[in-house]
């Protein structure tokens, strides 16, 4: 697991979320399709109001193609 602050541009190791109900289940239902489908890496999670976001993605440390420079450091190097 890596987490990123994309505000920031720096590594957390720990994270609190508080979702609506309505936004847990999307959370739920998009957390499957990735599960199902790896190939699509990501999803977003939108607070009703758009300002908010979770982005969750699934990542293989053998096939990073897809991902940011940044994102890479991250996954491989936890910094």
């Amino acid at each position: 697991m890596r987490i990123l602050n994309d505000d920031s541009n720096e590594k957390l190791d720990t994270v609190s979320f508080f979702l609506t109900k309505q936004e847990a289940v999307q959370l739920h239902s998009d957390l499957e399709a990735l599960i199902a489908d790896p190939t699509k890496q990501h999803t977003h999670i939108s607070s009703d109001d758009y300002q908010k976001e979770i982005t969750v993605c699934i990542y293989d440390e053998k096939d990073l193609s897809g991902f940011h420079e940044r994102a890479k450091t991250l996954i491989l190097e936890d910094k």
